[in-house]
């Protein structure tokens, strides 16, 4: 049986002013009662039937023992807006890069700053042995896939 702990806001904000968890920057606003929602890095636009890369405002770096999931706003889901989210391990530090496809009738303008994705934080049972440290550490801006093509 899979039981996932998910941090409420007053947990999420608890790690924070301990310095386990970091967002920056970090706007109250953008917390919500199960999650914290990051902004977009900057402006686009997403023509209808294309697909686009759009980093996080928000640096995050998680602890040992939290792992997060990224899940679109119900707004641009419902514009057709469409996420390929991967799990963001625990250890991880850095911007984070979102894929989005654009599945509407029209296209889609994000603003920078905009909320745009939920990042939900998941408590593990016991903190992580080999915390993240791959070739995605420390992003900034857009990274694009480091996959070997060869």
């Amino acid at each position: 049986m899979i039981c996932l702990t998910l941090l409420s806001d007053t947990s999420i904000l608890g790690y924070i002013n301990k310095g386990a968890l970091k967002i920056d920057p970090f706007s109250s606003e953008c917390l919500s009662p199960s999650g914290y929602d990051l902004r977009a890095g900057f402006d686009l636009e997403i023509p209808k039937g294309s697909h686009a890369l759009i980093s996080t405002l928000e640096r995050v770096e998680l602890p040992s023992s939290i792992a997060g999931q990224l899940f679109i706003r119900s707004s641009f889901a419902r514009e057709g807006l469409l996420g390929s989210f991967a799990f963001v391990d625990p250890g991880f530090k850095g911007q984070l890069t979102i894929s989005i496809a654009n599945l509407g009738l029209r296209g889609v303008w994000i603003s920078q700053g905009e909320r745009l994705v939920q990042i939900v934080f998941n408590m593990l049972d016991s903190p992580s042995s080999h915390p993240y440290s791959g070739m995605y550490q420390d992003s900034r801006g857009i990274v694009g896939s480091k996959r070997d093509f060869q």
